[in-house]
């Protein structure tokens, strides 16, 4: 018992091999999770970006992405939530206006909206649009 023959080394080399290989492929993918998918759209002379966020608020971002955009006229009440100087009641008053008036041309309108003042609507042009 002292010695292994060739063919039982070679079973167990390749075992260890594949082993190995199996390790490194599962932790390797397990390393760099993405949760978000970034993707751009051009607007023009300027290309603006919007994250694409999953449905699940726990997995979305408390404040905008770097060059986010968020679109008042389709946005959910937690994504206008994020936007600057926006809380949950404001954005539940905008997704009330908007259904209620339809769509806004333009984001100057947002100054109809109930405790919506110029100062918000200046604060607010980078980070918002109405497509």
């Amino acid at each position: 018992m002292d010695r292994i023959s060739w063919y039982s080394r070679l079973v167990l080399g390749l075992t260890a091999c594949f082993l190995f290989f199996l390790t490194g492929y599962f932790l390797g993918g397990q390393t760099s999770p993405h949760p978000y998918q970034v993707t751009a759209e051009n607007m023009g002379d300027t290309a603006r970006t919007e994250a694409a966020i999953t449905s699940d608020p726990r997995e979305r971002p408390d404040s905008l992405l770097e060059g986010e955009v968020i679109n008042v006229n389709t946005a959910s009440v937690y994504d206008l939530q994020r936007l600057p100087g926006i809380g949950a009641v404001r954005a539940a008053e905008i997704v009330d206006y908007r259904t209620n008036h339809g769509p806004f041309s333009c984001l100057d309108e947002l100054t109809d909206v109930s405790g919506i003042g110029e100062k918000t609507v200046e604060e607010l042009q980078a980070y918002a649009c109405v497509r």
